[in-house]
């Protein structure tokens, strides 16, 4: 018995050592558009940009790779992001008037984003809220000091990085002119960029004030009459720029008499009539003549008072660049070279020193999901497929697809605004990639399979479209053709009550090069499109939704077959409440809002739609039930479904395999189908030989069909050949991708419902095990896909199940054994929407978002992590010792192998917009 048990011991720590070599869960990397962007900082020392967002988020960026990201504690909006100049520091202010000081520490070779302090103004005993609320941030050149004005009109000064603060050197203006403006607000806070000890304090009802620091009196002072919104020192040093709540900008000299009671001059850019506020303007010289003056806002108010807008003017160039969504912030790089925009929706850089003042946008919010090898593809409502290289910490657009043009939509009424006609004042210029009015929610793309061995590309929509695709070089005019399959097959007393299906355009269509449609199939009715799978090598394409499952042979352009799934009780399934979306970029903005009032009574819930909701929720009630009650460490029972739970007939996933479908000693091709109610369909194809696949027509015969005793919806299926290894994609053992099936012994068919994995043997389908996952937490399986470990060390490669579960958990469960393997909290299981777009690749990575427009990466594998590693070090004024560039490594990637030997060089910081500078 002892033997027994130290063997037993031996085997459990090797097992643990092994489990430790081939996985490990990290997140590694933020993608996409900080979600409702709030502030923006940059250091030209650094060339580093750091953007903070409304739910307190701090993001840096640099060169292509270089990014950091940190947190405060606080759930307020960061209001300004301030870098100490010189420095490897940044401070933050965020709305509840607490500032807070980060820094770049390097630590084995390697720079993090760490929070070294926290601060709030502490004012006089008694004093109002006002005094110490802190409105105008200037981190002094010295690097030692921080100025703060106030909503009181006060201006603390405060030493850094320790917070430390130097009462005696508070400044106040004289009585003379508080008493007369009752204590107004500290709007602005500038350096005189010739003098470090001269600041100007620009206040809210027009009054400036140049003060000298060492003497701490008041040099000069200014009395504009309008309210002011920002102030500009010009490169002089001589001359200051205001810019209004009127509209209005004016020009002020240093050097004249004190008190000056007006400016030098005073312009009105948009004209005499009443005009919005311009909230801030620059004025930098340029090497080609007159200088640049850049402004936002100051648009006549009646007429385009609802425009988002930054105008530029350089010599006798004049343009209103004109954006869809509100601007937070705006700075140029110097020379001038670029200036950087950023608005809710997106970053945009404008290269000045181009003819035209083109535009690059970096980054853009219009993210829905993800399907990701090396490459990613991101879909979007308006009925396009953006192709990322996501091989690297940093995405690079690499292509966009467009579908809407195969279909008859409404023109775009807002196409031709904005554009500005010649002698059109102001002079408008449309920039940006974000379009708020490009969705038609009929066009949104809601499944992709990609095979990139062969070109081809199929994607599926909402309003029960399915296109297939080829890769061409050259662009190609071609008719698109459509077959419509109903997916009913007449069956009597059903009435569809959802969307219209989209119109095809019959003539023919100019496609550029890249994907090129050729074939469309449409599903009567045309409900929202849950599940397809493409076989490039025997060219079919299958297709589900809530009625049912078909598949079309795109070689012969023709539909084989069509299953209805439709339950005579799935009368939801005809209302179309998955087909009559609003928009999916509405209904993730308000999952992402439900989220964060979790808390709140669901007692507030309208209680129309009664039973759709009832449905819903029944299912979240039941499992936060199961986890609140306290059970020992029983098997549960997993609870067998009535047949009538809505949409039993929706299908969930769709398999080809080439395995024992009728007896053990033929293969066949075969397509197997699942559905919500726990049925597994499956059919025997007859594929004919490639010199006769253009003349003979595709057979299919159904052949099985197995009803899980417990009714739960079928979220995966795969084949597992004669030695346990999951099939290989179609054609990649043509390319020596993949090494060929183990075609003798027995093929075995994993079926993943949300409750439990079950092994059957095949031809005959027995059931060989199962490992029931309900039954022992309560938790159920949201996502499914095959992933390949290895360790770092090891070659081979190991096949295991990645599954996430509705309470946001990771489990890696071997093949063919199922066991379980390891298991890692991920997402809160608050987190809907995070879930529902929880993607995996092939390699043990995965993304889910996090917001409508920003996704995590994840890793479950040591050997395949993307992960930024950078260094930034201190600029060379402020480091006497072993100065060198700012550095970015790069991580080993997933897939290829090229790319994991970067992290041994070095590569130097490029310049942050190396497009524009």
């Amino acid at each position: 018995g002892t033997m027994k048990r130290f063997r037993r011991h031996g085997h459990e720590s090797q097992r643990d050592k092994h489990k430790q070599d081939l996985y490990q869960f990290n997140k590694t990397v933020e993608h996409g558009f900080p979600h409702q962007p709030s502030a923006l900082g940059f250091s030209p020392s650094l060339q580093l940009l750091a953007i903070g967002t409304r739910s307190g988020a701090i993001k840096l960026y640099g060169a292509p790779g270089v990014e950091f990201m940190g947190l405060h504690d606080e759930n307020a909006a960061v209001t300004q992001v301030h870098f100490l100049p010189n420095q490897v520091e940044l401070v933050t202010l965020l709305d509840d008037n607490s500032l807070h000081m980060w820094t770049l520490r390097a630590h084995n070779s390697m720079s993090e984003l760490l929070e070294i302090g926290r601060f709030t103004l502490s004012g006089p005993p008694g004093a109002p809220p006002s005094v110490t609320r802190v409105t105008a941030v200037l981190a002094h050149s010295s690097g030692e000091l921080l100025l703060l004005g106030t909503e009181g009109g006060h201006v603390f000064v405060v030493e850094v990085p320790g917070f430390r603060e130097l009462e005696e050197n508070n400044i106040s203006v004289e009585d003379d002119y508080v008493g007369r403006r009752n204590l107004e607000c500290v709007e602005t806070l500038h350096e005189n960029p010739l003098n470090p000890r001269q600041v100007l304090i620009g206040y809210s009802r027009g009054l400036m004030v140049l003060w000298d620091l060492d003497r701490q009196r008041p040099i000069q002072h200014f009395l504009g009459t309008q309210q002011l919104e920002s102030v500009w020192w010009m490169e002089d040093g001589e001359n200051i720029l205001s810019s209004h709540s009127d509209g209005s900008y004016c020009q002020w000299t240093v050097t004249g008499e004190d008190p000056q009671t007006e400016p030098e001059k005073q312009e009105m850019p948009y004209g005499s009539f009443p005009c919005k506020a311009i909230s801030k303007v620059i004025q930098l010289p340029s090497k080609q003549g007159p200088p640049f003056l850049i402004f936002s806002g100051g648009m006549p108010r009646a007429s385009y008072g609802d425009r988002h807008c930054i105008s530029v003017i350089h010599s006798k160039t004049h343009e209103a660049l004109d954006f869809t969504s509100r601007i937070i912030d705006f700075f140029v790089i110097r020379e001038p070279s670029a200036l950087v925009v950023l608005v809710e929706e997106e970053l945009v850089v404008v290269d000045l020193q181009s003819d035209g003042w083109q535009q690059n946008t970096h980054y853009s919010k219009k993210v829905q999901t993800i399907r990701t090898h090396k490459y990613r593809n991101i879909k979007h409502e308006d009925g396009t497929v953006r192709f990322w290289d996501a091989s690297g910490v940093c995405l690079y657009p690499m292509y966009k697809l467009s579908t809407a043009g195969v279909f008859l939509t409404d023109a775009d009424p807002n196409d031709n605004m904005n554009q500005g006609s010649e002698g059109e004042w102001p002079p408008f210029r449309k920039v940006g990639c974000f379009d708020p009015y490009s969705d038609d929610p009929r066009l949104g793309i809601q499944k992709i399979h990609l095979c990139k061995y062969s070109g081809y590309l199929t994607v599926a929509g909402t309003a029960g479209q399915i296109l297939v695709l080829e890769l061409n070089d050259e662009a190609a005019e071609q008719t698109v053709e459509a077959t419509v399959v109903d997916l009913l097959q007449g069956q009597e007393g059903f009435r569809w009550k959802g969307q219209a299906r989209l119109d095809v355009r019959e003539e023919p269509v100019l496609f550029p090069p890249g994907f090129q449609p050729f074939a469309l199939v449409q599903c009567q009715p045309p409900a929202v499109v849950t599940a397809i799978a493409l076989h490039s090598e025997w060219k079919l394409v299958a297709f589900g939704t809530s009625h049912g499952f078909g598949f079309y042979d795109y070689h012969q352009r023709n539909n084989i077959l069509v299953k209805c799934t439709l339950n005579p009780s799935d009368q939801m399934a005809l209302e179309g409440p998955l087909s009559r979306v609003k928009s999916i970029k509405k209904s993730l903005r308000q999952s992402f809002r439900r989220i964060r009032r979790s808390r709140v009574s669901m007692r507030k819930h309208h209680t129309n739609n009664a039973l759709r909701l009832a449905l819903h929720n029944s299912e979240l009630l039941r499992a936060e039930a199961l986890q609140e009650m306290e059970l020992a460490p029983v098997q549960r029972k997993i609870e067998a479904r009535s047949s009538d739970d809505s949409f039993t007939g929706l299908v969930r996933t769709l398999y080809f395999a080439d395995t024992f479908v009728s007896d053990s000693s033929h293969s066949t091709p075969s397509l197997w189908a699942g559905t919500n109610g726990g049925a597994v369909f499956a059919y025997v194809l007859r594929v004919p030989s490639l010199e006769r696949r253009a003349e003979d027509p595709v057979v299919a015969h159904a052949a099985k069909e197995i009803q899980l005793m417990h009714r739960a919806p079928v979220v995966g299926l795969v084949v597992l050949d004669g030695k346990g290894a999951p099939l290989p994609e179609p054609l990649e053992v043509a390319h020596d991708l993949a090494r060929s099936p183990e075609m003798h012994g027995s093929h075995h068919l994993l079926v993943v419902s949300e409750e439990q994995f079950k092994l059957f043997t095949l031809p005959k389908v027995s059931s060989k095990s199962k490992l029931k996952l309900t039954a022992v937490d309560g938790s159920r399986v949201r996502r499914v896909g095959v992933a390949w470990f290895g360790s770092r060390t090891d070659e081979q490669l190991e096949s295991s199940l990645v599954v996430l579960t509705n309470q946001g958990e990771l489990h890696v469960i071997s093949l063919p054994s199922i066991k379980m393997m390891v298991h890692y909290p991920c997402i809160r299981r608050e987190d809907v929407s995070g879930i529902a777009s929880c993607v995996f690749t092939k390699y043990g990575q995965g993304f889910y978002l996090i917001s409508p427009s920003e996704f995590e990466r994840f890793s479950l594998s040591t050997r395949w992590v993307v992960e930024p590693h950078c260094l930034v070090e201190a600029p060379l004024q402020m480091r006497p010792k072993n100065p060198s560039s700012p550095v970015h490594r790069d991580q080993p990637d997933g897939v290829p192998t090229e790319h994991r030997c970067v992290c041994s060089c070095v590569i130097v910081q490029k310049p942050l917009f190396p497009s524009c500078c």
